[in-house]
């Protein structure tokens, strides 16, 4: 549609209002209703939006050690700006249209801690340097028979999964509750947020999806709103959806594995494909992957952004915890597929299911940008065989702790992202980590009541 035809559409629509979300720092979409009539008015122009959303965490408590913004500034209003381009029409309310939007600063210059800008600032890079990337995100996630009062009833435990035992892959528990199961492969076509895949995972009520592939923008906008999308479409039908990283000791965890290539603009020609070569891996192919190596161990609270993103990275659960990359390998964290000269591409499997998509595309693509612009050389031999038992290129750090330390301190974390940046969302997983460690938890109770 032209933008004419969106704001018809607008006008026109009955329910004469629009919904409008911005993302922040956790990837929580935040957002309101306006009336058709103040949406039109600021459409081409900036709008207020209080950046408090850059000024707390994800359960609306403010931070005490943020810099951008705090008590000590008031919680003014931060300049929004709509993106036209993201329109669609949300299929469970009556086609109301529905927009993103990004923050400027004052200078309506791109607002240092706004994930959706930033990985705009990153794709500029790969823009100016003549690659077209193409994305995309997939997605496992907990479906339980709740609702948002039984959770808080229940404490949050004992819950009714969606269906019980594990069914990978499995038709027979596809057909279980299918109303639900089409309701989310439908709807997310309507809303432009198509499927290439929707199947049953390993574990009591796990779904896996994978997006089609896009530019990146386009692919972040669409994982952010699939988690969103996915929420809301279980609400209508009795269902609490959970993409926790992980759920349970006892079962696999929740991944939000990137495919990513770079392409030729002007040739149209996938360069991470070399049909001369023994692997079919192009040398630009190879430093993209080494630039993740050597990137992901610093920047890691960008695609392992929680407590318990710590607890998914773990041995013989489906999550890698070495530095380590391999030909098609489900225990390494980089999993090349070279494939064909249309499917060659690298998948990052660290990256977990409750990570930012703005964040964790930005982090691959500027980690593997990083190495084709230092023309690093693929030295690390891939991984054959068991990926946890290689540490040839060390282990990832164990909790967010330490690997907030590491990217605060990392030189490359503030070459890569700015100084701006790298400081206020450090700021904000050492706040998580301060959270989490005053809490006595139920492990604690019943490991040292009675006994010690």
């Amino acid at each position: 549609m032209t933008n004419k035809q969106i704001l018809d559409y607008v006008k026109n629509h009955p329910s004469q209002k629009v919904k409008v979300a911005v993302t922040d720092i956790d990837g929580v979409l935040r957002g309101k209703y306006m009336s058709a009539e103040k949406f039109l008015s600021v459409v081409d122009a900036d709008f207020g939006f209080c950046d408090v959303v850059f000024g707390w965490d994800a359960g609306d408590i403010a931070y005490d050690n943020t810099t951008y913004t705090g008590w000590h500034t008031g919680y003014p209003d931060a300049k929004a700006r709509i993106d036209i381009s993201t329109f669609r029409k949300i299929p469970w309310e009556n086609d109301v249209p529905f927009f993103l939007g990004d923050f400027v600063n004052k200078k309506t210059e791109p607002l240092h801690v706004c994930p959706r800008q930033l990985l705009k600032t990153i794709l500029a890079q790969a823009d100016k340097a003549g690659f077209a990337p193409y994305f995309s995100q997939e997605f496992e996630w907990f479906n339980f028979e709740e609702t948002p009062q039984t959770l808080q009833q229940k404490n949050y435990t004992q819950l009714s999964p969606l269906t019980p035992g594990m069914f990978g892959y499995s038709i027979l528990r596809s057909t279980y509750r299918n109303d639900f199961f089409n309701a989310l492969f439908d709807g997310m076509k309507k809303f432009d947020v198509p499927l290439e895949g929707l199947h049953t995972e390993t574990g009591p009520g796990v779904y896996e999806a994978a997006i089609t592939y896009s530019a990146p923008l386009l692919a972040a906008d669409r994982a952010v709103l699939f988690k969103t999308a996915a929420k809301e479409i279980a609400y209508k039908h009795g269902i609490i959806a959970t993409f926790m990283a992980k759920i349970s000791e006892n079962l696999p965890g929740c991944s939000g594995h990137v495919h990513q290539s770079l392409w030729d603009k002007k040739s149209t020609k996938n360069l991470f494909h070399d049909e001369k070569d023994k692997n079919k891996m192009s040398t630009l192919f190879k430093s993209y992957l080494a630039g993740q190596l050597l990137c992901l161990p610093e920047i890691l609270p960008m695609v392992a952004p929680t407590i318990n993103s710590y607890k998914r990275l773990v041995e013989g659960a489906w999550a890698p915890t070495t530095v380590t990359w391999s030909v098609d390998n489900r225990t390494v964290a980089l999993r090349a597929l070279p494939g064909g000269s249309k499917s060659s591409r690298l998948e990052t499997r660290v990256v977990g299911s409750d990570s930012n998509p703005y964040l964790a595309m930005a982090a691959c693509l500027a980690a593997g940008l990083y190495g084709i612009k230092k023309n690093l050389s693929l030295k690390q031999p891939a991984t054959l065989g068991n990926g946890y038992r290689d540490e040839s290129n060390g282990r990832f750090p164990k909790n967010l702790h330490d690997a907030t330390l590491a990217m605060r301190d990392s030189k490359i974390a503030n070459e890569l992202f700015g100084a701006q940046f790298v400081q206020h969302f450090t700021q904000t997983r050492e706040w998580e980590w301060r959270q989490f460690s005053r809490v006595v938890t139920d492990w604690e109770l019943k490991r040292y009541m009675e006994i010690i």
